[in-house]
Parts: C-alpha cells; structure tokens; sequence
C-alpha cells in the first residue's frame, strides 16, 4: 500500500530526471495495516498502566524508580510519535485524498485520547521537591535525562493543575489543530490562473514563476497570486484571528507576558537574546536589504523594483537548470569536502528513497526535514523544480536530516533540538554547497549570479523572517485588544514590508494580502525568527571554519550530536562564540554586507 502513497506523476518535470518519491515503509506498510492497529491498540493499554503505575508517586520515587519510569513514559513516546509522524507524511504528500485526510484526522484524535492519560506525567515530575530530585539524579540512570528535566523545570511557572491541562490538551483537536488544517487543505486547493499557462497552477508552481527571466511571466504570477489571495482573504483573516486568540487564551491562563515568550521558552533562547538579533538585523536594514535591493534596480534598469522582480535572475543569468541526479552530486560532493561521513549519511537519503521530490496536486508546498522518531529515521519533503534555488533548499533540508540521524542516539526525550540550533545545520548544508559551487564557478557573470542569489537567499533568510517576525508581534499584540481587519492586517504587512525592502522596491496594489500564505504564522507562531538567528550563527561558524579554528569539524559534529540535550551557549562555547552579544549577531550581517560590496565591485 505504500507504494499507492509515493507514486507521482513526472508530467512537466521529466527535464529533470528521475526523481524519488518516498517509501514509507520503514514506518508502516499502509495505513489500513494491522501494524498501525496493533502499535494504537498497544499505546493506550501502556498508556493507561503507566497511568496506573506511576500516578501519585511519582513525588516519592527513589531514583532508580524515577528512571524506569521516564524509560517507560520514553519509549512510549517514540511509539506515538511512529503513528503522528507517519499519518502527517501520508497527508503532507497528498492532502488532497480524502482517506489520507480522514486517516490524519482519525489518529490526531486517538492520540490526543491516548496521551490525555498521560498529562500527570510531568506535571508531578515538577512537583517533586528540588533537594530531593538533587538527590536521585545521583542515581546514573536518572541522570542520563538531567536536560530534559532541566528543561521541564523550566515550564514549571507555566503550567495548569491537571484538570485544566488535560481540558487544553483535548480541546486542541477541535481548536488549533482544526485550524491548522482548515489552512492547509484551503491552501493547496488554491488555483491560479496565470497568463500564458495552459491550465491553473497550484501554488508552488505559481510562485516559483516568481522566479522566471521572463519580466511579463512574473508579473502575470503576482498579479495571479494577488487575486486569488484575496478572493479567499476573509477566510485567512478569520484563520488568523481564531489562532491569535487562541494563543492569547493559553498565553493568559499560563501566566506568559509577553507575546513571544513561550516561544521563547520552547526554543530554550531567552528574549534578550532575541532582542539582541532584532535589533541588530533592523539596524542592518540599510546597509543589507536596501543596498542590495537599489543595485539590483540598476541592473535591471529600473528606478525601482516591481515586487514581483525581488528575486528576479540578473539580465545576463545564465538559465541553468539542474536535474534531480545533478541535484544530488552537487549537495553530496559539498557535504564530502567538509566531512566524508557527513556525505555517507546525507547518501542514505537517496538511496532509502526517504526523499519525496516531484511537484504534485495536492502536495504540500515548501520542504521540510521530518524526524519521526529516532527509532526510524528522517523524511525530507520538497517540491523540486531545477532551479538553482531548489538545490539550496536541497542542501537545506540534508542538513536538518543528518542533524537529525546524529541526535537520534539520544532518543525521543533528549534528540529534539530547539527550533533556534535545529536551523543551524540546515544553514551550514546550505552554505557548504554555495562554497562549493562558486569554488568551481569560472565564468564571471555565472560568479556574479550565484552570488547575488546568494545575497537573496541571505536577505530572504535574515532580513525579511525578522520583518515576519516584526509582522506577528504587531498582529498579536493588537489582536489582544480585539479582531483585526484584513485590510488591518494588510496595512501592518506592507508597513513591516516596507521598512525591511526599503525604497529601492514597489509594493504595490495586491501585495497587501501576501501575508496569507506563509505557513509558519499559522503553524508556529514566531518560528520565524529561528532563521535569522540560525544564518547569523552559521556566518560566524563558517568564519571560523575557514579559518581554520581548531578541531573545527570535530566540534562542529559533537555539537550536532547533542541534539536538545545542551543549552546554546554551551554549544557555543567550544568555538568561544556568544549569542547575548549585539555584536555577535553583527559580525554575522557583515557577512551579508561583505558579499553586497562585493558585488558593487564586479
């Protein structure tokens, strides 16, 4: 049955060679297998007997005790994370097919059932007595999880009594959860008819003929995009509106101030430290996105920029197209440079077809590493069109999933990594293959195009998910006083817009509803800033690294391997780097300023 799941059709790319799409069997062979009913049926009965085991003594627990039971409640958790993982890639890859969205609902729910047994769990973990946890993590077993209790220490102040936590944890299927697929499946349903095409486009298509030589093709995409977003703008607003209270409700109860802050708690970064970010990146605003942004207007013979020509290819860009088999040497040879074993694991992607690439109806748009559970492995997701930009995305994704396979060995507890370190591996894939290809790049104006896509890509990675960012504090700030507008939203978008692309672009009608499709506002609110903190970091790293800083892969390597066992300053530590500083964070834009006068050079 798992084949049915990866098949695709290769209409429209076969310019692109073969191209994988992935077998899920290494979690389960089908959804209607008894595998899945087995693996529910066991959970709930291991769910309940933990229940039954362990609540109410957990505050009196010897050491040992406390370690078998968090062994127990662990592998438990890899259990349901198997099934969430396996049903949301079943339904990533096809959100179209109504039994794949019926199967996603079907086990969202019985998750949900399963782990409401399980919320004691913490809870009472907290409630044990400081000295008297200081006592049993003298026990060697018990102290193998000291980060992960250190990190649920830390969500003590903000968690309820038991009755309201499992009422929060219920109510998110017919709350959030809902939502979030009201915008999902919305999203990909959308159809834009673009001048010139054959028949609508789905919306990754669209957008990436954003990306054409062809000045009419981009502005017949935009102007496609525009109508369709806001045909359905009400719907989006009033997505935006429900979730935005829907956090304010949680945030209010939980005690959280700020809009940011739990976020923040998750990420495991503390808000200075974030401030310390945004306020540098804003500060570079002139000598980054603006600079770039008015040459670019030069080289394109423009006073100003169309909105639609922000990421257009220079006028003399060689139109490279990549296959898929090219794709993979590209990222795989990159990866080998830096380290061989880190090109062995990026290969396991390939050739265990763990990888889903061809653009699809229905499919999910962007690309995402999944890390399931440690006791399987990663899934990568992408929509793969040649370009250029698609082998970044590529190396991208490669990076979170070896960061990924490293961490696993520490198990479903401790591998998860903050979404702030999880962006820093994808970033150093990235600028890997970037280093690469200019290395062996000869021709100057093919020089000069992968560095200003580079530039881009940069600007696109820090400036403008620090104007997202800007973006969601404004909309749930002002959300707490009331619903807001589309035309409010709209208004608050071209503002942040605006200050971040500064003069030398256009904004003009239609680009007001742009808001409404960037997923991580509805999925994971203020995720965003996690991509500037992660390229900034990855700019002073690979400094290093080209410098030759000691032991450099070896420490780079330990640093995955820690997964979310280690805080980021101990991780940084080692390569004596110090994210509280402003100029951290400014050395790391120099980067991006370094490349924009280069640039003006050529």
């Amino acid at each position: 049955m798992a084949g049915q799941v990866v098949q695709s059709s290769q209409e429209g790319t076969r310019d692109l060679g073969p191209m994988p799409a992935w077998n899920l069997d290494d979690l389960y062979p089908g959804y209607r297998s008894e595998a899945v009913q087995n693996d529910l049926a066991t959970a709930s009965a291991e769910a309940t007997a933990l229940q039954q085991r362990w609540q109410g003594k957990l505050t009196t627990a010897t050491g040992g005790q406390l370690a078998d039971a968090i062994k127990s409640y662990e592998a438990l958790s890899d259990t349901l994370g198997r099934l969430g993982s396996y049903a949301g890639l079943l339904y990533a890859a096809d959100t179209a097919n109504p039994d794949y969205a019926k199967f996603y609902g079907d086990i969202q729910e019985r998750l949900t059932a399963i782990t409401t047994a399980l919320i004691f769990f913490e809870l009472e973990l907290n409630q044990i007595d400081d000295a008297a946890l200081a006592r049993a993590l003298e026990t060697p077993a018990l102290a193998h999880y000291k980060p992960w209790l250190d990190d649920l220490r830390r969500e003590k102040p903000y968690q309820l009594e038991e009755k309201l936590e499992r009422v929060f944890h219920e109510k998110s299927i017919t709350s959030r959860a809902s939502w979030n697929r009201l915008f999902n499946e919305t999203m990909t349903a959308l159809k834009f008819e673009v001048a010139g095409e054959k028949e609508p486009l789905a919306l990754e298509p669209t957008l990436n003929l954003l990306l054409s030589p062809v000045e009419t093709k981009r502005r017949s995409a935009a102007e496609a995009l525009a109508k369709v977003f806001k045909d359905n703008i009400r719907l989006f607003t009033l997505i935006t509106n429900t979730l935005a209270k829907d956090k304010e409700i949680s945030d209010r109860w939980r005690g959280f101030k700020d809009v940011a802050d739990s976020r923040h708690l998750a990420n495991r970064v503390e808000g200075p430290v974030v401030d310390a970010l945004v306020d540098a990146v804003r500060g570079a605003y002139a000598s980054t996105s603006h600079r770039y942004y008015a040459m670019k207007a030069r080289w394109l013979g423009k006073d100003k920029l169309a909105f639609w020509d922000r990421n257009a290819p220079l006028p003399d860009q060689p139109q490279r197209i990549v296959t898929w088999a090219d794709a993979q040497s590209i990222v795989l040879d990159a990866y080998a440079g830096f380290a061989p074993d880190m090109a062995k694991i990026a290969r396991k992607f390939f050739d265990g077809r763990w990888i889903d690439a061809p653009v699809r109806d229905g499919k999910s748009p962007g690309a995402f590493s999944h890390p399931t559970v440690p006791s399987s492995h990663p899934y990568i997701l992408m929509n793969y069109q040649g370009k250029p930009r698609d082998v970044m995305t590529l190396a991208h994704e490669l990076g979170h999933g070896v960061h990924q396979v490293l961490a696993a060995p520490l198990g479903p507890l401790l591998a998860p990594t903050p979404l702030t370190l999880a962006e820093t591996a994808s970033v150093f894939g990235e600028m890997l293959t970037f280093r690469a290809l200019l290395a062996a790049t000869k021709d100057p104006k093919e020089r000069k195009a992968l560095l200003a896509q580079k530039t881009e890509d940069m600007i696109n990675t820090v400036v403008r998910q620090v104007a997202f960012y800007s973006f969601e504090r404004h909309v749930h700030e002002e959300r707490r006083a009331g619903e807001l507008t589309s035309e409010r939203l709209g208004e608050i978008w071209m503002q942040v817009q605006t200050e971040s692309l500064g003069p030398a672009i256009d904004l003009s009608d239609g680009y007001e509803t742009f808001w409404c499709y960037v997923p991580h506002f509805i999925h994971s609110p203020f995720y965003v800033y996690a991509y500037a903190f992660g390229d900034c970091l990855v700019n002073s790293l690979f400094g290093l690294y080209q410098d030759a800083h000691p032991g450099f892969v070896a420490k780079y390597f330990a640093m995955l391997e820690a997964g979310g066992s280690k805080h980021h300053s101990e991780l940084l530590a080692p390569f004596g780097l110090d994210a509280t500083q402003r100029a951290f964070w400014q050395k790391g834009l120099s980067v991006i300023s370094g490349m924009i006068d280069e640039l003006e050079s050529m």
